[in-house]
């Protein structure tokens, strides 16, 4: 296995109940199967030695490689370029419904477009994170490996009615090795399949083709009923199909990232898995996707969230934070000390021990997504309601605690700014739906809560010395969350409490034209060492000067932002000062901020339009 490719350097595919990471040499390096949080398959890309992979690269030949989508999908094409010859690796996922499976198949088509080249294919799966041994029995028409928990099988196929020429096909140490040569027009195929226990098979052409199609005009049908029709149509059709690809089908949640434990530092600690569902990013989901003119999509996140509101209300507890993807809440971290981490950045982990966490503000976010669906008609059930009162009700006697924020912090609790504004979200959002519909709650009692939030948070969260709204109270720390708080209603873009805050953050927070979420070194969040920029703190950014009346300065830092997806358009969870992409990949966060400030923008620059 060649050294750790970056991060950035990479593509996803999916069948809405897993995904798989595919660099640009043709290495599948990360794929878990048969859920995006089970264990992985392959995982190189924590290990390069230890985790597992699967290549098909030229053999005995100088090239460059190139990377796209298939336009509209997420079917990716690796292009392989030689003075000798042209070939492509078309990689997909078949969609495989909303029923659960464990039958997912990898398709990995082989095109030699002119001339002739070699191949040299290497397939060693290193199941459960790499912690079990395997055996691998080879077949006339493939291979099939076992381990203790799980199977994966290897198809070759039967392209153009002839057999692919399969040489010297070699189980080394368990590990799979085979070279084939192709000449101008070939073209053939290797289907990977997890469970099933029957032997390998020829899949013919016809075959291949058939799923090919099915995969590419799913896609596009689904595309096609985007309504948008704004400025940056291509980033925002991307972020939307990426989106989409992290979905888990059978119950409608979206999970933060593909990944678990990429570092927001090389080196650092800061390495966590994403491979979950929270609240924040649902609710944040909704507003995305219906802004799109997804309704069947975000109905089905709210349903989610929905049932996550009548769990909390029924026990009269908190939201949790996050949840895995079929609503179950038991996400114990553990440690893989057997995995070196993406490029020694070390410990790996698994699970996430910040489920347990009290962070306030994941109720304004759902609050929030709930009456912006109920504005575009989609409406909670009256059983959703009463949990919604019990749940308000519940925030009305806790919302002045400290929590762990936003940000997780693994130190001690405190006083976060960002968990009291959106606990006022969450009381103005339940006294809207109220109003909306007529519904019954203790209205009298949110309305004083309410009201109490913003006098507190005027009267402690703003720090006259900085002249900046701060994270915590009693703290000088700046906090990019707080960004949010024209968006949200709280302060109008105008006031000069907000124009002061939006200076300070630009002049301590911003590095051309880049965010960071705070100072590591002015934050006492409990871990070592520093991060990069944080996208979606960017894209905030650009709406918080678009809103405040610097609309040129917003579209300027819009465009810069462009600059740092990769080359599929994809982002990760941060910017490193490198430039490079770090931090779990692709991050939704990344992805549904662009979205919605591309939204935004796109409205004011319409209305600026208009007036001249």
């Amino acid at each position: 296995m060649p050294a750790y490719p970056a991060i950035e350097d990479h593509g996803l595919i999916g069948d809405l109940q897993t995904a798989a990471l595919v660099t640009r040499n043709g290495t599948i390096d990360w794929f878990c199967a048969p859920r995006f949080d089970s264990p992985s398959i392959f995982g190189a890309l924590l290990d390069r030695r230890r985790g597992g992979y699967f290549s098909i690269v030229p053999d005995g030949v100088r090239y460059i490689s190139k990377q796209l989508y298939l336009p509209d999908t997420p079917i990716l094409i690796t292009r392989f370029i030689s003075a000798d010859g042209v070939s492509e690796i078309v990689d997909f996922m078949p969609v495989t419904g909303e029923r659960p499976t464990d039958q997912h198949r990898i398709v990995r088509i082989i095109n030699m477009v002119r001339g002739s080249m070699r191949f040299r294919a290497e397939c060693c799966p290193r199941f459960d994170y790499g912690r079990e041994r395997h055996e691998l029995e080879v077949h006339a028409d493939g291979a099939v490996f076992r381990a203790p928990s799980a199977t994966l099988m290897l198809h070759a196929s039967h392209p153009d009615g002839r057999l692919l020429p399969i040489e010297n096909l070699q189980n080394v140490d368990g590990d799979l090795l085979a070279f084939t040569t192709l000449q101008e027009g070939d073209t053939g195929a290797i289907v990977v399949e997890t469970a099933g226990n029957e032997a390998p098979r020829r899949f013919t052409s016809g075959e291949v083709q058939a799923l090919f199609e099915f995969t590419r005009d799913y896609w596009r049908h689904w595309l096609d009923r985007s309504r948008y029709t704004g400025r940056w149509r291509e980033m925002v059709e991307r972020s939307a199909i990426t989106l989409k690809l992290m979905t888990y089908a059978p119950t409608g949640a979206m999970i933060a990232a593909p990944t678990a434990s990429l570092p927001e530092e090389i080196g650092g600690t800061r390495n966590w898995d994403y491979r979950y569902t929270w609240i924040r990013d649902t609710s944040f989901s909704v507003h995305a996707l219906l802004g799109l003119g997804f309704t069947e999509e975000a109905a089905r996140y709210t349903n989610w969230l929905d049932e996550r509101i009548r769990e909390a209300g029924d026990h009269a507890a908190p939201l949790k934070i996050m949840y895995r993807v079929d609503g179950s809440s038991d996400l114990h971290e553990e440690v893989l000390d057997h995995l070196e981490g993406y490029m020694g950045s070390g410990p790996v982990r698994i699970g996430n021990g910040a489920a347990d966490q009290l962070q306030l503000d994941i109720h304004g976010e759902a609050l929030d997504a709930m009456l912006f669906a109920d504005l575009q008609g989609i409406r909670a059930s009256h059983q959703v309601w009463r949990s919604t009162v019990r749940m308000v009700d519940w925030l009305c006697d806790n919302w002045d605690q400290p929590d762990a924020g936003i940000w997780e912090s693994r130190s001690h609790p405190r006083d976060y700014t960002f968990g009291r504004l959106m606990s006022w979200v969450a009381m103005d959002r339940a006294i809207r739906l109220s109003a909306r519909h007529g519904r019954p709650g203790d209205v009298p009692r949110w309305v004083r809560e309410r009201d109490a939030i913003y006098n507190q948070i005027m009267l402690r969260g703003y720090d006259w010395n900085r002249r900046s709204f701060v994270q915590a109270y009693g703290e000088h720390v700046l906090d990019a969350a707080l960004l949010i708080m024209p968006s949200v209603g709280f302060v109008t873009p105008s006031d000069p409490l907000w124009q002061s805050t939006l200076q300070a953050i630009d002049r301590d927070l911003v590095s051309d034209s880049l965010v960071h979420r705070y100072k590591p070194s002015e934050a006492p969040d409990g871990l070592p060492g520093d991060e990069g920029t944080f996208n979606m703190c960017t894209f905030w950014y650009v709406a918080a000067l678009a809103c405040s009346g610097r609309l040129d300065d917003a579209l300027l830092t819009f465009e810069k932002m462009f600059t740092f997806s990769n080359h599929l358009r994809l982002y990760a969870e941060e910017i490193a000062l490198t430039g490079q992409q770090i931090g779990n990949f692709p991050q939704a966060f990344s992805h549904l901020s662009l979205i919605t400030t591309a939204l935004a923008l796109n409205d004011m620059l319409d209305a600026r339009d208009r007036r001249h």
